[in-house]
């Protein structure tokens, strides 16, 4: 199937598929598992939403097809709006309340409890994976550390939890037909944590939105949440040690505070910046910086879509969203390969001897990553499933006749 514009995306034959569910682990903001859940409900707007609370802004409702969520329990508990998140430990029951028994199709888009609904033999159940629980798992000591339960009675109940949480994911694993992986590096976490194999389609990013600018400025960009993992303090703190060149933060999170201390004169932190102006400032930057190991990294696709080549992290899904090559009229960027300020100096220093590096190459890179490519590959994966499914249902059906021949 050719390339579609999205309101020419033919929908897929609803007859095929029979009644459709859509489970999504929690909906409070329009994040990247958000615009992947988008495109689903688009390719299937008669599925029935579910989620353990919804809490998504109604101005932005439309992006959800307008839906709102079946939820669970934990909608109605004490400050589920805005700590719903510590009611972690009673997620996996309240994924395993709903009642799918009436849906031949059942689509996950999972990064903590989601792919653990239970579904009966009859049904086919495909999940799209994130990430597996980013805090039971590898995240589990920085989690403890940010939750000050590193040590005492609070820690040992929170480790306690933890490992619940760990069997628990393991188990369900078992559940899903067909897992999808929004990335190679996520598909190799699932094999480590679920013993099973994943197929690989990418989130998809509106590149439509962006396209390269006019000009190229001589500051260097970084637009992310601050949080934790994102290592933002990092970046501003190797920027201080280059004086000679500009860097401008967009975003806001926990970390804000300690980032605008650490910035010197050099260092622009602007805070949160509606879209018009983080597009701006992609078009015009001279890199995009990227410090964190991230699943996949919808912003560092976003940069090159703008023409902007990467100086990113050499882990995780940018080792297959950046392109490094000695010759930079092929290459979209550089990577530095530890989270340091003297390994971020070093890849900046590199990446000037490289530059300058081809806004065009950069774009038909991010081109790989298209809403219409997710869709299209998508929906393969889900109708391979469906096939597969029926190949093997008849298989069992006329095993027992052919045994008493």
């Amino acid at each position: 199937m050719a390339d579609l514009a999205p309101n020419e995306m033919l929908l897929p034959d609803p007859r095929r598929f029979g009644r459709v569910a859509i489970v999504h682990d929690w909906l409070v903001t329009y994040a990247g598992s958000e615009r992947v859940l988008e495109q689903i409900i688009r390719l299937w707007p008669d599925a029935e939403l579910f989620s353990i609370v919804d809490f998504f802004p109604d101005e932005q409702r439309a992006v959800l097809g307008g839906k709102r969520a079946k939820t669970s329990f934990i909608q109605r508990l004490p400050r589920a709006r805005t700590a719903f998140r510590a009611y972690l430990p009673l997620m996996p029951i309240a994924i395993e309340q709903f009642d799918l028994s009436g849906f031949d199709l059942v689509i996950t888009s999972s990064h903590a409890v989601a792919k653990g609904v239970i579904t009966s033999p009859n049904q086919v159940h495909v999940s799209y994976v994130h990430s597996p629980i980013r805090y039971a798992w590898d995240l589990q000591h920085q989690y403890l550390t940010q939750s000050g339960a590193v040590r005492g009675p609070k820690s040992w109940a929170a480790r306690a939890v933890l490992h619940y949480m760990r069997i628990w994911d393991q188990r369900t694993a078992n559940g899903v037909d067909e897992f999808i992986a929004n990335s190679a590096f996520i598909g190799r976490r699932i094999r480590k944590i679920y013993g099973c194999d994943a197929r690989v389609v990418y989130p998809p990013v509106d590149i439509e939105r962006f396209e390269p600018g006019a000009r190229r400025d001589r500051f260097y960009l970084i637009a992310s949440r601050m949080v934790p993992y994102k290592r933002i303090p990092l970046i501003v703190e190797a920027f201080a040690r280059m004086p000679e060149r500009e860097l401008v933060v967009i975003g806001d999170g926990p970390d804000f505070e300690r980032v605008r201390a650490l910035a010197g004169p050099n260092v622009k932190v602007l805070g949160y910046q509606p879209s018009s102006v983080l597009i701006d400032h992609m078009q015009r930057a001279r890199a995009f910086v990227f410090a964190a190991e991230e699943d996949f990294g919808i912003s560092v696709v976003e940069a090159q879509a703008c023409g902007t080549p990467v100086i990113a992290y050499g882990r995780g899904g940018a080792l297959e969203t950046v392109i490094e090559s000695s010759d930079p009229r092929f290459g979209t960027g550089v990577f530095f390969d530890e989270q340091s300020v003297d390994a971020l100096v070093d890849a900046v220093e590199r990446f000037e001897a490289h530059a300058p590096f081809d806004p065009e190459v950069c774009r038909l890179n991010a081109a790989r990553f298209s809403v219409e490519r997710f869709r299209r590959d998508f929906v393969r994966v889900v109708e391979e499933t469906i096939d597969h499914r029926s190949v093997k249902s008849l298989a069992f059906d006329t095993a027992p006749a052919l045994a008493h021949r």
